[in-house]
């Protein structure tokens, strides 16, 4: 039942005093239940159910914590709900009692995530607010147990995450994953080779490969010995939701919200960027998610407001090169924000005609394309204006011509019939002077030195909390997952924090 404030109570159970008994109460999910009140999930997603039309729906709040868990253990909706009902942490954190075997059907968490969390007329809409209200929250917390201050100056960076089908199609994917549910099976019994349904890979058709996924799953499910087997009744599950979900996403020959990033000039991922936002205690203050191909620096006015509405008064931000934008240095002395981000020789001052078609990569030190293209090489010269008796230094990068060519996006970029195709950027070094100068001094460089930490809490995301290849595909999809990632990865520094003042004033 409901508490007034829209969180899940117990009824009265005998066997209650198991929780205390097995989970401890430093556990960090404990910790997590005690810490947060969730009512703001409800708040923010109770719209989306109806209160007059169908069956009851599952109370809002139990099926985001549901969210929570599926995330962090990296788990299908099936394995999930299965585990839940024999897993007493589960079922605390859930507010579930001990003995209580009738949960949710897989179904409707799948129907949570694709429907609930989503808004047909802008999908990221709503995946984006609850990330929005997630770190709010903690945020809040950080603030109410005096963890961080109020005025306080944030560094901003960006992480990577790989796509859920890393260039190749749902087609792919499904061969990839039924080929080791075969291996697992054959293990078990190696005479299994001659009753597996007939293979469609050679006909290149996504609906003849889910056809054969579905043969090939209900052959084995039919088989006791292997759905009994952990390690391959995982891998039945993963595979039956990974069909489900190609299926709902049908038209998409791949990840259609990811596109090509560039780490640097001979390295690149096929994804999503994460660009954070943190206070030098490692608290995340604010969070905006793009596609693999944008500029970090574009950010940073975007991370700057939303921390300020999270209740952080900012009195400096710290970043790498691609944040010395000169849109961001000047927007950053006339909000009084200090900014301790070291000049980048090329910058795009926002002057020129075609500037939104071509973002720096300051990792590898190039200009790419809106087609996802980077320059080839660059060369640097001086140019001489008789005019004004001044002179400018300019930076041009070249493209390959060939992939110009045949671009779909050649229009009001390439010339039909030119050799070459180039990109100019002019470097006023008079905007810069100033930055230049502060560049030099103590305080600068105090600021600057603090800049590690955020590379620190990317690596974090990372290997704690999954968050180097998306687990759903588009948008939408790692919206969801980075909500996730950083709500419980701040949780877990404030616990750590809040410990270790506990401990310093005792």
């Amino acid at each position: 039942m409901l508490k007034a404030n829209n969180q899940l109570s117990f009824c009265l159970s005998s066997h209650a005093s198991l929780f205390d008994v097995l989970i401890e109460k430093d556990n960090f999910w404990r910790q997590l239940k005690d810490m947060v009140d969730f009512s703001f999930v409800y708040d923010e997603l109770k719209d989306k159910y109806s209160s007059t039309m169908g069956r009851k729906a599952e109370d809002v709040i139990r099926m985001f914590k549901y969210l929570l868990l599926k995330n962090y253990y990296k788990l299908s909706d099936r394995d999930l709900i299965a585990r839940t009902k024999t897993d007493m942490l589960f079922k605390y954190f859930l507010d579930y009692l001990p003995e209580e075997v009738d949960l949710i059907d897989p179904s409707l968490l799948t129907v949570f995530r694709r429907e609930r969390l989503s808004n047909k007329d802008n999908e990221e809409e709503t995946s984006t607010n609850l990330m929005d209200k997630l770190i709010a929250k903690t945020v809040e917390i950080a603030l109410e147990e005096g963890i961080i201050e109020v005025k306080n100056k944030i560094i901003q960076d960006s992480t990577h995450t790989n796509a859920m089908y890393q260039h190749i199609s749902p087609r792919e994917e499904l061969i990839k994953q039924a080929k080791e549910l075969r291996k697992s099976v054959y293990k078990v019994d190696e005479t299994m080779h001659a009753k597996m349904p007939k293979k469609r890979e050679s006909t290149g058709l996504l609906e003849d490969q889910i056809e054969y996924t579905k043969e090939l799953l209900k052959l084995v499910k039919e088989d006791a010995r292997f759905t009994t087997i952990p390690v391959i009744n995982e891998k039945i599950n993963m595979l039956e939701e990974t069909m489900n979900d190609t299926e709902y996403e049908i038209e998409y020959s791949k990840d259609k919200d990811a596109k090509v990033g560039h780490k640097t000039a001979d390295t690149s991922f096929f994804g999503y960027k994460t660009h954070i936002a943190m206070t030098p205690e490692r608290i995340i203050t604010a969070a905006t998610i793009t596609s693999g191909e944008k500029h970090d620096g574009k950010e940073l006015q975007k991370l700057v407001a939303k921390s300020q509405a999270n209740g952080i008064e900012v009195e400096a931000v710290i970043g790498d090169g691609a944040y010395s934008e000169k849109e961001n240095i000047e927007y950053c002395e006339e909000n009084n924000i200090k900014l301790a981000s070291k000049l980048s020789k090329s910058i795009t001052h926002g002057n020129k005609p075609n500037n939104n078609n071509f973002e720096y990569n300051k990792d590898a030190g190039m200009y790419v394309c809106k087609a996802g293209h980077m320059a080839i090489k660059k060369s640097h010269s001086i140019i001489k204006d008789k005019r004004y008796n001044s002179q400018s230094e300019v930076e041009s990068y070249f493209f390959d011509v060939e992939k110009c060519k045949y671009c779909p996006n050649k229009k009001g970029c390439y010339k039909e019939g030119a050799k070459s195709k180039t990109y100019n950027v002019t470097i006023k070094n008079d905007v810069h002077v100033k930055h230049m100068d502060y560049m030099k001094t103590d305080e600068f460089q105090e600021l600057y030195s603090e800049r590690y930490k955020i590379e620190a809490k990317n690596s974090e995301l990372k290997s704690n909390f999954g968050y180097d290849t998306a687990n759903a595909c588009g948008k939408n999809g790692i919206t969801i997952q980075g909500a996730s990632a950083l709500f419980l990865a701040n949780i877990k520094r404030i616990i750590k924090l809040k410990n270790e003042k506990t401990k310093n004033n005792g």
